[in-house]
């Protein structure tokens, strides 16, 4: 089954889908700053676009770009910004 998300009144929206290896979503981000809280581990890759990332027990901001990943650990959160409209999968583990 294919599930619809929408966060941030509209500006995150993803498409769930489950695999043999567990949930993922995969959608785009509007330019802003968001918080998002996870109960898994997360495996986020940007797609396209470009994200800024703050993660847990962070104090700076990290650069992803189109083809990287970056990893938030179970029970916890995060943030991102987003200068231009940015595609990504999130993979919770």
């Amino acid at each position: 089954m294919i599930t619809e998300n929408q966060y941030f009144n509209g500006n995150v929206k993803s498409l769930g889908y489950e695999t043999t290896e567990g949930k993922s979503t995969i959608g785009v981000i509007n330019p802003g700053e968001y918080t998002f809280g996870t109960a898994q581990k997360e495996v986020m890759h940007v797609i396209e676009g470009q994200l800024q990332a703050l993660l847990p027990d962070a104090t700076e901001w990290i650069n992803i770009a189109a083809g990287n990943q970056f990893e938030v650990p179970a029970n916890s959160s995060f943030k991102v910004k987003a200068a231009v409209q940015t595609a990504y999968l999130c993979q919770y583990r």
